[in-house]
């Protein structure tokens, strides 16, 4: 045995470095970009992208085949064709959707006309703010079923933005049909957006919600009903944004508070919210010594209900689809991977709807779990290595990993930068997981029996009130930077950010 050997077994199993499984990276990123393409510069770009993709696809195919028969081969190569084949299948798909979208009849309408339409709601009404002028109004989400202009009714598909008065227009629930004149006005984003239709008046006629949303808005109408008898307005306010990401009574105060320290990330609901509840799930199933298989079960009916609940935005419905590749490991017996579960879960969302791989939630969703899941550790272990204890390491590591990777994404969008964000998120996250646990209990027992989940919502308060001062104290402080937004500063702020990385690469051992 030599002394290289001997090194290696005194270390042990622990020290060796867990290498991440990063084959579906290039697949993931040329299906998200493919998409793009199609999406924001036209369908004729989607059908270039394709052709470009199949070509080189060839090139690989043919240069794999002569390694293969001179004895050559190379996993690289079958991942790089992978992702060119997957590419050139969804700039397909964009192509097909953009087509769709540009040559929708409702495009040929012009701007300001008057009509009146039909729609499926798809979303919650939102509260926008407007000009002084204006009146409070909603925006929401819809399918649009037909429309009638000049006598002749139109009978077509497509996803349309209604911004409409607060009138008739607050308390309706996703899947009600409505009946509402209108003016239409372009879309904002190219995110297969037909048109937007700004509602004058509240909708003449309203349908009845199916059934489970009809439940899941009780529950939310309960659960906020409760919330607000145990807490005070700005707490009971933000309870149900942090658990299931609605955010119809968050006051504008603690909004304002929120968005100046960075925290809104908070009140939208993403793979934590996914990972807490479920985590709490399966211990409690494990505590009740419940077979493995049942647990799993137990876990995915919550996730579906959660769902539900939390309605189908897009850090959701990337929430649930990472939750259910969980499930599915444990169902399996193999071992979880990360990197393949997220690259898994935009793949397949982005099959399910294009029209993500423009979502600003979405991209963000997807850049701080990547974050937390490739750079988080090794700064973790890092500052274990000089001094610190494990729990601020681990908090401070994932506050700033997520701060790294999303920071040139948000400079883009919205040109603040919060120079306290990191200590913040670090002092925050400890109560985040308890908020979160009592508050998905106190909802679920508010449809029950409201004096429990009145008590349970008691035990909240600490907690709330810790994150409510946290961030008041860190708003006051005004450590805030404006800079212009677009996609100059953005790769700017990318670029300190990759010299950030490679200077800390090497230090803290990340892979």
């Amino acid at each position: 045995m030599t002394a290289a050997d001997t090194d290696v077994k005194d270390r042990g199993p622990a020290e060796i470095p867990d290498v991440l499984d990063a084959r579906l990276v290039p697949a993931a990123v040329s299906c998200w970009g493919a998409t793009v393409s199609a999406l924001v510069v036209g369908w004729q770009a989607g059908v270039g992208v394709a052709a470009g993709c199949g070509l080189a696809g060839v090139c690989v195919w043919a240069l794999a085949i002569r390694s293969a028969r001179e004895g050559r081969r190379s996993g690289v190569t079958w991942v790089v064709l992978g992702a060119l084949l997957i590419g050139a299948g969804f700039a397909v798909a964009g192509a097909w959707h953009a087509h769709g979208v540009q040559t929708h009849p409702l495009r040929a309408v012009r701007a300001g006309q008057r009509l009146v339409a039909v729609v499926q709601l798809t979303d919650d009404p939102k509260r926008v703010s407007t000009g002084p002028f204006g009146g409070p109004k909603v925006m929401m989400r819809a399918a649009l079923v037909e429309y009638r202009l000049g006598g002749r009714v139109v009978h077509s598909g497509g996803a349309v933005t209604v911004m409409a008065p607060t009138v008739g227009w607050r308390t309706l629930l996703p899947g009600q049909r409505v009946e509402f004149g209108a003016r239409v006005a372009r879309p904002w984003r190219a995110d297969l957006t037909v048109a937007v239709l700004r509602a004058e008046a509240a909708p003449t006629s309203v349908s009845e919600p199916p059934w489970w949303q009809r439940m899941a808005g009780r529950v939310r109408g309960d659960f906020a009903t409760s919330a607000h008898r145990a807490l005070s307005d700005d707490a009971a306010g933000l309870l149900p944004g942090l658990v299931i990401g609605d955010t119809s009574t968050l006051t504008e105060h603690v909004e304002e508070n929120f968005r100046e320290t960075d925290l809104t990330h908070l009140t939208a609901v993403s793979g934590a919210n996914i990972s807490i509840l479920l985590g709490a799930i399966l211990v409690s199933m494990r505590a009740l010594t419940v077979d493995p298989r049942v647990g799993a079960a137990a876990a995915g009916a919550a996730l579906v209900m959660f769902v539900i609940l939390a309605r189908p935005s897009p850090s959701v419905l990337r929430a649930a689809v990472m939750g259910a590749v969980a499930l599915l490991a444990l169902c399996t017996g193999r071992r979880k991977q990360a990197l393949p579960a997220l690259c898994a879960a935009v793949i397949g969302l982005l099959a399910w709807s294009p029209g993500l791989a423009v979502d600003a939630g979405f991209a963000l969703s997807v850049l701080a779990t990547a974050g937390l899941i490739v750079i988080a550790p090794g700064w973790a272990d890092w500052l274990r290595a000089h001094g610190w204890w494990r729990i601020p390491a681990d908090s401070f590591a994932v506050a700033a990993a997520a701060f790294v990777v999303t920071t040139p994404l948000v400079i883009a969008l919205t040109g603040h930068l919060s120079l306290v964000a990191i200590v913040v998120n670090m002092l925050i996250e400890p109560v985040i997981a308890p908020i979160t646990i009592l508050g998905a209990l106190g909802a679920l027992l508010a449809c029950v029996w409201s004096p429990l989940a009145t008590a349970v919502m008691h035990c909240t308060a600490p907690p709330l009130w810790w994150l409510l001062t946290v961030s008041d104290r860190a708003a006051a402080l005004g450590a805030s930077v404006s800079l212009p937004t677009g996609l100059r500063s953005g790769l700017v702020i990318a670029v300190l950010c990759a010299l950030v990385l490679i200077a800390t690469r090497g230090r803290s051992g990340t892979r």
